[in-house]
Protein backbone atom coordinates (compact mmCIF):
# COMPACT_ATOMS: atom_id res chain seq x y z
CA UNK A 1 0.00 0.00 0.00
CA UNK A 2 1.42 3.37 -0.96
CA UNK A 3 1.28 6.45 1.24
CA UNK A 4 -0.64 9.40 -0.15
CA UNK A 5 -0.37 13.02 0.91
CA UNK A 6 -3.93 13.71 -0.25
CA UNK A 7 -6.79 13.85 2.21
CA UNK A 8 -8.96 10.78 1.56
CA UNK A 9 -12.74 10.94 1.44
CA UNK A 10 -14.46 10.48 4.77
CA UNK A 11 -15.22 6.81 5.46
CA UNK A 12 -18.80 5.53 5.21
CA UNK A 13 -19.29 5.22 8.97
CA UNK A 14 -18.34 8.84 9.68
CA UNK A 15 -21.95 10.10 9.87
CA UNK A 16 -22.63 7.85 12.83
CA UNK A 17 -19.71 9.41 14.72
CA UNK A 18 -20.18 13.00 13.48
CA UNK A 19 -23.96 13.46 13.20
CA UNK A 20 -25.76 16.52 11.85
CA UNK A 21 -23.77 19.78 11.96
CA UNK A 22 -20.74 17.95 13.31
CA UNK A 23 -19.94 16.35 9.94
CA UNK A 24 -19.20 19.52 7.91
CA UNK A 25 -17.14 20.82 10.84
CA UNK A 26 -15.19 17.56 11.00
CA UNK A 27 -14.60 17.75 7.23
CA UNK A 28 -13.39 21.35 7.51
CA UNK A 29 -11.09 20.41 10.41
CA UNK A 30 -9.68 17.49 8.40
CA UNK A 31 -8.88 19.92 5.57
CA UNK A 32 -7.19 22.33 7.99
CA UNK A 33 -5.06 19.50 9.40
CA UNK A 34 -4.14 18.28 5.91
CA UNK A 35 -3.32 21.80 4.67
CA UNK A 36 -2.08 24.40 7.18
CA UNK A 37 -1.51 21.71 9.82
CA UNK A 38 1.03 19.93 7.64
CA UNK A 39 2.59 23.14 6.28
CA UNK A 40 3.21 24.38 9.85
CA UNK A 41 4.61 21.04 11.02
CA UNK A 42 1.75 20.12 13.36
CA UNK A 43 1.04 16.93 11.45
CA UNK A 44 3.46 14.90 9.35
CA UNK A 45 2.75 14.63 5.61
CA UNK A 46 2.45 10.84 5.90
CA UNK A 47 -0.40 11.27 8.39
CA UNK A 48 -2.68 12.96 5.85
CA UNK A 49 -3.91 9.65 4.42
CA UNK A 50 -4.77 8.52 7.98
CA UNK A 51 -6.48 11.71 9.21
CA UNK A 52 -9.94 10.18 9.39
CA UNK A 53 -9.19 6.78 10.91
CA UNK A 54 -6.13 7.42 13.04
CA UNK A 55 -6.93 10.94 14.17
CA UNK A 56 -10.50 12.21 13.87
CA UNK A 57 -12.52 9.03 14.39
CA UNK A 58 -10.10 7.70 17.00
CA UNK A 59 -10.48 10.93 19.00
CA UNK A 60 -14.25 11.20 18.49
CA UNK A 61 -15.04 7.88 20.16
CA UNK A 62 -13.44 9.17 23.37
CA UNK A 63 -16.49 11.43 23.73
CA UNK A 64 -18.48 8.41 24.89
CA UNK A 65 -16.39 8.38 28.08
CA UNK A 66 -17.00 12.07 28.89
CA UNK A 67 -19.85 12.99 31.25
CA UNK A 68 -22.53 15.46 30.05
CA UNK A 69 -21.86 19.21 30.33
CA UNK A 70 -18.28 18.64 31.48
CA UNK A 71 -15.57 21.28 31.71
CA UNK A 72 -12.75 19.62 29.79
CA UNK A 73 -9.09 20.60 29.46
CA UNK A 74 -7.02 19.13 26.63
CA UNK A 75 -3.42 19.14 27.91
CA UNK A 76 -0.77 19.75 25.26
CA UNK A 77 -3.47 20.15 22.64
CA UNK A 78 -1.02 20.46 19.74
CA UNK A 79 -3.08 20.29 16.55
CA UNK A 80 -6.33 20.03 18.53
CA UNK A 81 -6.42 16.28 18.95
CA UNK A 82 -8.54 15.25 20.77
CA UNK A 83 -9.82 18.62 22.07
CA UNK A 84 -11.25 20.12 18.88
CA UNK A 85 -12.72 16.81 17.81
CA UNK A 86 -14.47 16.41 21.17
CA UNK A 87 -15.83 19.96 20.91
CA UNK A 88 -17.19 19.21 17.43
CA UNK A 89 -18.92 16.00 18.54
CA UNK A 90 -20.16 17.30 21.90
CA UNK A 91 -21.56 20.85 21.90
CA UNK A 92 -22.46 20.38 25.59
CA UNK A 93 -18.78 20.37 26.61
CA UNK A 94 -16.79 23.46 27.57
CA UNK A 95 -13.37 22.71 26.11
CA UNK A 96 -10.10 24.43 27.02
CA UNK A 97 -7.23 23.75 24.62
CA UNK A 98 -4.10 24.08 26.75
CA UNK A 99 -0.94 24.52 24.71
CA UNK A 100 2.29 26.37 25.57
CA UNK A 101 3.73 26.84 22.05
CA UNK A 102 2.75 29.98 20.13
CA UNK A 103 2.68 28.47 16.63
CA UNK A 104 0.32 25.78 17.86
CA UNK A 105 -1.99 28.17 19.71
CA UNK A 106 -2.21 30.36 16.60
CA UNK A 107 -3.31 27.31 14.58
CA UNK A 108 -5.79 26.30 17.27
CA UNK A 109 -7.30 29.79 17.40
CA UNK A 110 -7.67 29.78 13.61
CA UNK A 111 -9.41 26.39 13.76
CA UNK A 112 -11.80 27.52 16.52
CA UNK A 113 -12.70 30.66 14.54
CA UNK A 114 -13.05 28.86 11.20
CA UNK A 115 -15.21 26.08 12.69
CA UNK A 116 -17.24 28.58 14.78
CA UNK A 117 -16.75 26.53 17.94
CA UNK A 118 -18.35 28.65 20.65
CA UNK A 119 -17.65 26.01 23.30
CA UNK A 120 -13.86 26.24 22.97
CA UNK A 121 -11.16 28.51 24.38
CA UNK A 122 -7.45 28.41 23.63
CA UNK A 123 -5.07 29.03 26.53
CA UNK A 124 -1.35 29.45 25.93
CA UNK A 125 0.16 28.08 29.13
CA UNK A 126 1.76 25.00 30.57
CA UNK A 127 -0.39 22.77 32.75
CA UNK A 128 1.82 23.54 35.76
CA UNK A 129 1.14 27.26 35.31
CA UNK A 130 -2.62 26.79 35.25
CA UNK A 131 -2.65 24.56 38.35
CA UNK A 132 -4.47 26.21 41.23
CA UNK A 133 -6.12 28.80 38.97
CA UNK A 134 -8.68 26.59 37.20
CA UNK A 135 -10.41 23.27 37.84
CA UNK A 136 -11.92 20.90 35.28
CA UNK A 137 -14.14 17.81 35.36
CA UNK A 138 -12.12 15.97 32.71
CA UNK A 139 -8.58 16.21 31.38
CA UNK A 140 -7.57 14.65 28.09
CA UNK A 141 -4.12 14.12 26.60
CA UNK A 142 -2.89 12.37 23.48
CA UNK A 143 0.77 11.48 22.98
CA UNK A 144 1.91 14.19 25.40
CA UNK A 145 4.07 12.44 28.01
CA UNK A 146 4.48 9.14 29.87
CA UNK A 147 1.60 8.51 32.25
CA UNK A 148 3.58 9.12 35.46
CA UNK A 149 4.61 12.61 34.27
CA UNK A 150 1.17 13.33 32.80
CA UNK A 151 -0.40 12.63 36.19
CA UNK A 152 1.68 15.37 37.83
CA UNK A 153 0.34 17.86 35.28
CA UNK A 154 -3.28 16.69 35.14
CA UNK A 155 -4.21 15.96 38.75
CA UNK A 156 -3.87 19.58 40.02
CA UNK A 157 -6.26 20.65 37.23
CA UNK A 158 -9.02 18.20 38.18
CA UNK A 159 -11.87 18.91 40.55
CA UNK A 160 -12.91 16.28 43.12
CA UNK A 161 -14.07 13.20 41.24
CA UNK A 162 -12.43 14.43 38.04
CA UNK A 163 -11.15 12.07 35.36
CA UNK A 164 -8.04 11.88 33.22
CA UNK A 165 -8.56 10.29 29.80
CA UNK A 166 -5.05 9.56 28.52
CA UNK A 167 -4.95 8.31 24.95
CA UNK A 168 -2.05 5.90 24.76
CA UNK A 169 -0.54 3.56 22.19
CA UNK A 170 0.70 -0.02 22.25
CA UNK A 171 2.63 0.42 25.51
CA UNK A 172 -0.39 1.62 27.50
CA UNK A 173 -0.41 -1.40 29.83
CA UNK A 174 3.32 -0.97 30.54
CA UNK A 175 2.84 2.73 31.29
CA UNK A 176 -0.04 1.98 33.64
CA UNK A 177 2.09 -0.52 35.56
CA UNK A 178 5.09 1.83 35.64
CA UNK A 179 2.92 4.65 36.99
CA UNK A 180 1.49 2.62 39.90
CA UNK A 181 3.39 4.58 42.58
CA UNK A 182 2.50 7.92 41.01
CA UNK A 183 -1.16 6.88 40.76
CA UNK A 184 -1.22 6.13 44.50
CA UNK A 185 0.65 9.31 45.38
CA UNK A 186 -1.76 11.37 43.28
CA UNK A 187 -4.77 9.95 45.12
CA UNK A 188 -6.18 8.21 42.06
CA UNK A 189 -9.03 5.91 43.13
CA UNK A 190 -9.33 3.79 39.98
CA UNK A 191 -7.21 3.39 36.86
CA UNK A 192 -8.58 1.39 33.95
CA UNK A 193 -7.20 0.41 30.60
CA UNK A 194 -9.72 0.44 27.77
CA UNK A 195 -9.17 -1.33 24.46
CA UNK A 196 -8.31 0.26 21.18
CA UNK A 197 -11.02 2.60 19.98
CA UNK A 198 -10.58 1.86 16.26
Amino acid sequence: MTESNELPEAPDDVRAVFPGEALPRAQAFAEMLAGPGVVRGLLGPREVSRIWDRHLLNCAVVSEAVRPDARLVDIGSGAGLPGIVLAIVRADLQVTLLEPLLRRTVFLEECVAELKLENVEVVRERAEELAGARLFDVATARAVAPLDRLLTWAMPLLSAGGELLAMKGERAAEELTAAAAQLRASGVRTAELHGRAR
